[in-house]
């Protein structure tokens, strides 16, 4: 096994899909066709995340507070963005579901570039290239993802409506 050296963004999102499968049961090859990753790198990524204690020895449950404490206090910092050109795209942190339906003053448009995209606005990269075709594939990990940008990329009221959103849909209730 390669070196462990850190945390990668696609690894974000794996633990996302993983806590959405919740108990049920997976197979990587099966992570690896939703996630348009190789399973390889799916591999890798659960090794990482072990880790960096996010998840279970067995690879298969979130340590769903140490998750939710990195996506709030660090994601930011270890993969940060910037909003960059007008391009077409899908809608992405505060632009996408669930902070669109909360948050209506905002003008500013974030997409994650994409030729099938639907909306135009500031380009946002995604976390790695394959988000925009996972996001499609899974409705849920699509609204995760856009919470994450929105603490990737959003001021301060957007990212305190992201994490409230984040907790509430990761912690079990």
């Amino acid at each position: 096994m390669k070196k462990v050296l850190g945390l990668r963004p696609q690894d974000v999102v794996v633990l996302l899909k993983v806590v959405i499968l919740d108990n049920a049961s997976w197979r990587m090859v099966d992570l690896a066709s939703e996630l348009c990753l190789s399973q390889s790198e799916i591999s890798e990524s659960l090794h990482r995340t072990w880790y960096a204690n996010l998840l279970s020895e067995s690879k298969r449950e979130v340590f769903r507070d140490a998750l939710l404490e990195f996506l709030i206090h660090g994601v930011r910092y270890a993969f940060p963005q910037r909003p960059g050109a007008m391009t077409r795209g899908i809608p992405t942190a505060h632009s996408a579901p669930p902070l669109s339906l909360l948050i209506r003053s905002s003008s500013t448009v974030y997409v994650w570039p994409d030729a099938d995209g639907t909306a135009r606005g500031e380009a946002i990269e995604p976390l790695y290239p394959g988000v925009p075709k996972a996001a499609r594939i899974d409705p849920l990990l699509y609204e995760l993802l856009s919470l994450v940008d929105a603490l990737r990329v959003g001021r301060a009221r957007e990212a305190n409506l992201a994490a409230t959103e984040l907790k509430r849909r990761i912690q079990r209730t």
